[in-house]
């Protein structure tokens, strides 16, 4: 009896000794580098915080993972790492935005590692605003802003591009000293202060959208200090920042066709992000696209911005189950739709400019209703263009995106019966 009680005794120990092994074991092979970096960082970040390179010596997992957004060979069907033409791809782009800069060259986003190639290679006409052109492409950014004060947007493009060497990176979205997630642009934290909010009160959830709400939302070049603004004093939809700018009556560029002041909506993620189905299950940006994946003796947070199509195990079948394939087709059949939603609404815009030109070059054409056309004009292609310039194809939030175009398509409608109208009552 007594020598079965000390093998029983004796077996308890081994088996504690044996979890405990396996307990370390797996810890140590499925830790999260985020949580050994809790620590300080090297000094060496903390004094040269916009050299990416620099954090890459430190973190070289996450490091290699950012690399790898210099790749070209990761397109899905809508969409890829590639310098590819919108206007190709659009052609009826071309008649909506004559007039400004993106009717002779636009192209489709690139990995972060190539923002500052791309932005420096476009045309010098295109870059009149000055600085201002430079504030979502490089790390040094709001440390020249905190320098140069409002000079930082009106100074010359080129002559503001001599201080920056380091496309978008670490320091964008991480503490150089307790590398925890930042909001450092000063066009978010003023578009929070406005609403009221305190940016630094977000939790670590809401940064892992806030940080890429940095740059991925819509904004423009407040006139005379061309500071880079977001219009959501209104709200974040798509209406509520037209009616920002209707407030200001504020036109960025006269379209020559239709003869009326238009506004350019700029990649409004975020805010198409809001409100779906994902945003308001609690998934943030991070989640889907900065997935952990196992690396050597670790997992990380990729750093590896892409479609989760190209993630998709690592980004969806965390959560959904129902496999690889049948997500991938879900996601195409989302997009698949949209895609002929704006091709509908394409078509209603280019209508809908023919016929005011028509309008405009008729002899006696009656005043009040043309401008009631172009006043719709300016509505319909506000909304046409704040679906045709977010990224995901709709995919972000789809039901929005078909309330939005189809906005687009009866404001384009409106602008068409009104030009119409206006002709047919000059032959009376």
């Amino acid at each position: 009896m007594k020598n079965k009680t000390i093998l029983i005794a004796l077996s308890v120990v081994v088996a504690i000794l044996v979890l405990g092994v396996l307990y370390t074991v797996f810890t140590i092979n499925n830790r999260d580098l985020h949580e050994i970096a809790l620590k300080p960082n090297p000094e060496e970040i903390q004094q040269t915080p916009v050299d990416n390179e620099v954090w890459g010596k430190y973190y070289p997992r996450h490091w290699e993972s950012y690399q790898k957004g210099l790749q070209s060979d990761t397109q899905t069907k809508w969409g890829g790492n590639t310098k590819e033409s919108k206007l190709d791809r659009f052609p009826y782009l071309k008649t909506l935005y004559a007039g400004m800069g993106y009717s002779e060259e636009f192209w489709e986003p690139r990995g972060h590692p190539y923002a500052l190639d791309d932005i420096t290679s476009v045309p010098a006409s295109r870059r009149k605003t000055g600085g201002a052109c430079l504030t979502c492409k490089a790390p040094e950014v709001p440390g020249l802003i905190e320098q140069y004060g409002d000079a930082f947007y009106t100074t010359p493009f080129d002559e503001m591009a001599k201080n920056v060497d380091n496309p978008i990176g670490c320091a964008n979205c991480h503490d150089p000293e307790t590398n925890e997630l930042k909001v450092v642009q000063p066009a978010l934290i003023n578009a929070w202060e406005r609403q009221g909010k305190d940016i630094t009160e977000a939790n670590r959830q809401e940064l892992r959208t806030l940080v890429c709400a940095q740059c991925h939302v819509t904004y423009y070049f407040k006139d005379g200090t061309k500071e880079t603004t977001f219009p959501w004093d209104e709200g974040f939809k798509a209406d509520e920042a037209y009616q920002y700018y209707q407030k200001l009556n504020y036109s960025e560029w006269e379209h020559p066709i239709v003869q009326t002041g238009l506004v350019k909506a700029r990649h409004p993620d975020y805010e198409f992000f809001l409100g779906s189905t994902h945003h308001s299950a609690g998934v943030s940006c991070a989640d889907c696209h900065m997935p952990y994946v196992k690396e050597g003796d670790s997992k990380i947070t990729s750093h590896w911005w892409v479609s989760p199509l190209i993630t998709i195990k690592e980004s969806c079948t965390q959560c959904h189950t129902q496999g690889e394939d049948y997500l991938r087709e879900r996601v195409y059949n989302i997009q698949d739709q949209h895609d002929e939603l704006m091709d509908v609404g394409a078509e209603a815009m280019i209508t809908a400019v023919d016929t005011i030109s028509q309008a405009l070059k008729t002899p006696g054409v009656d005043q009040e209703l043309l401008k009631q056309s172009q006043d719709r004009y300016r509505e319909a292609f506000w909304h046409f263009d704040w679906i045709s310039t977010a990224n995901s194809m709709g995919f972000h939030n789809p039901q929005e995106g078909a309330k939005v175009i189809g906005q687009s398509i009866q404001y384009a409608n409106e602008a068409t019966r009104y030009a119409r109208e206006a002709i047919l009552k000059a032959s009376e």
